[in-house]
Protein backbone atom coordinates (compact mmCIF):
# COMPACT_ATOMS: atom_id res chain seq x y z
CA UNK A 1 0.00 0.00 0.00
CA UNK A 2 1.75 3.55 -0.88
CA UNK A 3 2.34 5.28 2.48
CA UNK A 4 2.55 8.80 3.42
CA UNK A 5 5.39 9.70 1.34
CA UNK A 6 5.20 8.11 -1.56
CA UNK A 7 1.17 10.48 -1.87
CA UNK A 8 3.52 13.56 -1.09
CA UNK A 9 6.22 12.42 -4.12
CA UNK A 10 2.95 11.91 -6.29
CA UNK A 11 0.94 15.39 -5.38
CA UNK A 12 4.71 16.91 -5.85
CA UNK A 13 5.08 15.34 -9.67
CA UNK A 14 1.23 16.06 -10.33
CA UNK A 15 1.43 20.13 -9.14
CA UNK A 16 4.68 20.67 -11.38
CA UNK A 17 2.85 19.52 -14.53
CA UNK A 18 -0.98 20.25 -13.60
CA UNK A 19 -1.22 23.32 -11.25
CA UNK A 20 -2.57 26.41 -12.89
CA UNK A 21 -3.61 24.90 -16.38
CA UNK A 22 -6.92 24.09 -17.30
CA UNK A 23 -8.57 20.54 -18.13
CA UNK A 24 -9.54 19.85 -21.53
CA UNK A 25 -10.12 16.78 -21.55
CA UNK A 26 -11.57 14.31 -18.26
CA UNK A 27 -13.11 10.65 -17.94
CA UNK A 28 -14.92 8.78 -16.80
CA UNK A 29 -18.16 10.62 -17.49
CA UNK A 30 -18.15 11.36 -13.68
CA UNK A 31 -15.34 13.68 -14.23
CA UNK A 32 -16.77 15.96 -17.10
CA UNK A 33 -17.55 18.80 -14.90
CA UNK A 34 -14.15 19.15 -14.36
CA UNK A 35 -13.59 20.09 -17.74
CA UNK A 36 -12.98 23.51 -18.98
CA UNK A 37 -11.71 24.15 -15.43
CA UNK A 38 -8.43 25.14 -14.04
CA UNK A 39 -6.25 22.73 -11.38
CA UNK A 40 -6.06 25.32 -8.62
CA UNK A 41 -4.96 23.15 -5.57
CA UNK A 42 -3.18 19.28 -5.35
CA UNK A 43 -2.57 18.23 -2.19
CA UNK A 44 -1.47 14.91 0.00
CA UNK A 45 -3.50 14.19 3.21
CA UNK A 46 -1.71 11.02 4.77
CA UNK A 47 -2.44 8.49 2.10
CA UNK A 48 -5.50 10.37 0.67
CA UNK A 49 -4.68 12.83 -2.27
CA UNK A 50 -7.05 15.62 -2.98
CA UNK A 51 -7.18 17.59 -6.70
CA UNK A 52 -8.70 21.43 -6.43
CA UNK A 53 -10.40 23.06 -9.19
CA UNK A 54 -11.72 26.66 -9.73
CA UNK A 55 -15.95 25.44 -9.59
CA UNK A 56 -15.17 24.21 -6.08
CA UNK A 57 -14.97 20.67 -7.13
CA UNK A 58 -12.06 18.37 -5.83
CA UNK A 59 -11.40 14.65 -6.91
CA UNK A 60 -10.60 12.95 -4.38
CA UNK A 61 -8.26 9.42 -4.56
CA UNK A 62 -6.97 6.77 -2.45
CA UNK A 63 -4.77 4.58 -3.72
CA UNK A 64 -5.15 1.78 -1.03
CA UNK A 65 -3.39 -1.37 -2.21
CA UNK A 66 -3.53 -1.67 -6.26
CA UNK A 67 -3.90 2.34 -7.05
CA UNK A 68 -0.86 4.63 -8.86
CA UNK A 69 -0.78 8.09 -10.56
CA UNK A 70 1.00 8.34 -13.55
CA UNK A 71 1.94 11.27 -15.78
CA UNK A 72 2.21 11.16 -19.55
CA UNK A 73 2.58 13.36 -22.36
CA UNK A 74 -0.11 13.88 -24.54
CA UNK A 75 -0.09 11.47 -27.35
CA UNK A 76 2.69 9.17 -25.28
CA UNK A 77 1.96 5.46 -24.68
CA UNK A 78 0.23 4.53 -21.29
CA UNK A 79 2.59 1.91 -19.22
CA UNK A 80 -0.84 0.18 -18.51
CA UNK A 81 -3.96 -0.73 -20.36
CA UNK A 82 -6.55 1.81 -20.74
CA UNK A 83 -9.25 -0.20 -19.26
CA UNK A 84 -7.35 -0.08 -15.98
CA UNK A 85 -7.57 3.95 -15.97
CA UNK A 86 -10.05 4.81 -13.21
CA UNK A 87 -9.75 8.51 -13.84
CA UNK A 88 -7.74 11.07 -16.72
CA UNK A 89 -7.44 14.52 -16.31
CA UNK A 90 -5.27 16.07 -19.21
CA UNK A 91 -4.56 19.03 -20.21
CA UNK A 92 -2.00 21.36 -22.87
CA UNK A 93 0.97 19.77 -22.19
CA UNK A 94 0.38 16.92 -19.73
CA UNK A 95 -2.25 13.42 -19.10
CA UNK A 96 -2.67 12.58 -15.57
CA UNK A 97 -4.15 8.44 -15.28
CA UNK A 98 -5.45 7.03 -12.46
CA UNK A 99 -5.06 3.71 -12.71
CA UNK A 100 -6.30 0.74 -10.39
CA UNK A 101 -7.61 2.62 -7.79
CA UNK A 102 -10.87 1.50 -5.71
CA UNK A 103 -11.24 5.64 -4.47
CA UNK A 104 -11.82 8.34 -6.92
CA UNK A 105 -14.61 10.95 -6.29
CA UNK A 106 -15.70 13.86 -7.35
CA UNK A 107 -16.98 16.20 -4.24
CA UNK A 108 -17.16 19.61 -3.14
CA UNK A 109 -14.06 20.97 -1.32
CA UNK A 110 -16.13 21.26 2.12
CA UNK A 111 -17.04 17.63 1.58
CA UNK A 112 -13.82 16.39 0.82
CA UNK A 113 -13.05 18.43 4.44
CA UNK A 114 -15.69 16.64 6.01
CA UNK A 115 -14.62 13.13 4.59
CA UNK A 116 -11.42 13.51 6.05
CA UNK A 117 -12.03 15.33 9.51
CA UNK A 118 -11.84 11.52 11.07
CA UNK A 119 -7.57 11.32 9.88
CA UNK A 120 -5.42 11.62 12.40
CA UNK A 121 -2.63 14.56 11.81
CA UNK A 122 -0.89 14.47 8.79
CA UNK A 123 2.75 12.77 9.96
CA UNK A 124 4.43 15.01 6.83
CA UNK A 125 3.02 18.48 8.25
CA UNK A 126 4.97 21.17 7.80
CA UNK A 127 4.75 21.17 12.01
CA UNK A 128 3.88 17.62 13.65
CA UNK A 129 1.48 17.93 16.28
CA UNK A 130 2.53 15.59 18.63
CA UNK A 131 0.27 16.55 21.41
CA UNK A 132 -2.98 15.21 19.42
CA UNK A 133 -1.36 12.13 18.05
CA UNK A 134 -0.42 11.02 21.61
CA UNK A 135 -4.01 12.35 23.07
CA UNK A 136 -5.46 10.03 20.01
CA UNK A 137 -3.22 6.88 20.80
CA UNK A 138 -4.15 7.10 24.50
CA UNK A 139 -7.92 6.18 23.59
CA UNK A 140 -6.51 2.95 22.64
CA UNK A 141 -3.97 2.19 25.48
CA UNK A 142 -4.41 -1.33 24.92
CA UNK A 143 -3.47 -1.64 21.81
CA UNK A 144 -0.55 -2.88 19.96
CA UNK A 145 2.02 -1.04 18.79
CA UNK A 146 2.39 -2.62 15.45
CA UNK A 147 -1.58 -1.54 14.91
CA UNK A 148 -1.59 1.77 16.68
CA UNK A 149 0.94 3.08 13.94
CA UNK A 150 -1.25 2.18 10.96
CA UNK A 151 -4.28 3.52 12.58
CA UNK A 152 -5.15 6.51 10.65
CA UNK A 153 -7.35 8.10 12.97
CA UNK A 154 -4.01 8.79 15.52
CA UNK A 155 -1.41 9.66 12.81
CA UNK A 156 -2.28 9.96 8.67
CA UNK A 157 0.32 8.55 6.73
CA UNK A 158 2.22 5.88 8.14
CA UNK A 159 2.11 2.58 6.52
CA UNK A 160 3.76 -0.88 6.59
CA UNK A 161 7.22 -0.19 5.51
CA UNK A 162 7.51 2.70 7.97
CA UNK A 163 5.59 1.09 10.61
CA UNK A 164 8.10 -2.03 10.37
CA UNK A 165 11.24 -0.31 10.20
CA UNK A 166 10.75 2.45 13.16
CA UNK A 167 10.10 -0.35 15.19
CA UNK A 168 12.98 -2.19 14.33
CA UNK A 169 15.17 1.25 14.89
CA UNK A 170 13.94 1.34 18.32
CA UNK A 171 14.12 -2.45 18.90
CA UNK A 172 10.37 -2.16 20.24
CA UNK A 173 8.13 -5.33 20.11
CA UNK A 174 5.18 -4.59 17.34
CA UNK A 175 3.18 -6.87 19.80
CA UNK A 176 3.90 -4.48 23.09
CA UNK A 177 0.90 -2.68 24.35
CA UNK A 178 1.02 1.85 23.97
CA UNK A 179 0.05 1.52 27.66
CA UNK A 180 3.43 -0.12 28.52
CA UNK A 181 5.61 3.52 26.46
CA UNK A 182 5.74 6.46 28.73
CA UNK A 183 4.19 9.86 26.15
CA UNK A 184 8.35 10.16 25.64
CA UNK A 185 8.55 6.79 24.28
CA UNK A 186 5.58 6.83 22.46
CA UNK A 187 6.43 10.57 20.73
CA UNK A 188 9.78 9.20 19.97
CA UNK A 189 8.33 6.27 18.18
CA UNK A 190 5.83 8.46 16.05
CA UNK A 191 9.09 10.96 15.36
CA UNK A 192 10.98 7.78 14.36
CA UNK A 193 8.13 6.97 11.73
CA UNK A 194 7.98 10.56 10.29
CA UNK A 195 11.51 11.08 9.64
CA UNK A 196 11.05 7.64 7.85
CA UNK A 197 8.86 9.20 5.71
CA UNK A 198 10.37 12.56 5.53
CA UNK A 199 13.66 10.44 4.24
CA UNK A 200 11.21 8.32 1.40
CA UNK A 201 9.60 11.84 0.19
CA UNK A 202 13.66 11.98 -0.47
CA UNK A 203 13.69 9.15 -2.31
CA UNK A 204 15.56 7.23 0.23
CA UNK A 205 14.17 3.93 1.61
CA UNK A 206 16.56 0.92 2.50
CA UNK A 207 14.49 -1.42 4.22
CA UNK A 208 16.31 -2.77 7.35
CA UNK A 209 13.30 -5.51 8.11
CA UNK A 210 10.42 -4.79 5.48
CA UNK A 211 10.38 -7.36 3.08
CA UNK A 212 13.17 -9.40 3.75
CA UNK A 213 11.70 -12.35 5.82
CA UNK A 214 14.66 -15.15 6.91
CA UNK A 215 17.63 -13.10 5.59
CA UNK A 216 19.91 -11.49 8.48
CA UNK A 217 18.93 -8.79 10.94
CA UNK A 218 21.56 -5.75 10.33
CA UNK A 219 22.24 -5.24 13.56
CA UNK A 220 22.29 -8.26 15.19
CA UNK A 221 22.22 -11.21 12.50
CA UNK A 222 19.57 -13.40 13.33
CA UNK A 223 16.94 -14.13 11.35
CA UNK A 224 13.90 -11.58 10.24
CA UNK A 225 10.59 -13.04 10.91
CA UNK A 226 7.06 -11.66 9.36
CA UNK A 227 3.79 -12.83 11.00
CA UNK A 228 0.31 -11.01 10.17
CA UNK A 229 -1.13 -8.76 12.60
CA UNK A 230 -4.01 -6.87 12.90
CA UNK A 231 -7.24 -6.36 11.76
CA UNK A 232 -7.59 -6.83 8.96
CA UNK A 233 -4.08 -8.22 8.85
CA UNK A 234 -1.22 -7.30 7.52
CA UNK A 235 2.19 -8.23 7.70
CA UNK A 236 4.62 -7.44 10.05
CA UNK A 237 8.29 -7.78 9.78
CA UNK A 238 10.92 -7.81 12.52
CA UNK A 239 13.32 -9.23 14.64
CA UNK A 240 12.55 -11.23 17.55
CA UNK A 241 15.80 -11.07 19.17
CA UNK A 242 16.74 -7.53 19.21
CA UNK A 243 12.85 -6.25 19.20
CA UNK A 244 12.67 -7.23 22.58
CA UNK A 245 9.64 -8.76 24.42
CA UNK A 246 7.40 -11.70 24.00
CA UNK A 247 5.53 -12.11 21.07
CA UNK A 248 1.67 -12.21 21.62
Amino acid sequence: MPEGDTLRRTADALRGRLLGKEISQARPDFLKRVEGTTVTSIEANGKHLLIGFDSGLVLHSHLRMTGSWHLYKPGEAWRKPARLATAVLAGADAVAVLFSAPTAELVRSKDAVHELAHLGPDMLAPELDLTEILRRARSSPRQALGELLLDQRVAAGIGNIHKCEALWRLRLDPWRPASDLSDAELGALFQEARTGLQAGVRGIVRPAVAGRAGRSCPRCSHRIQCVLQGAPPRFTYYCPTCQTGVLR
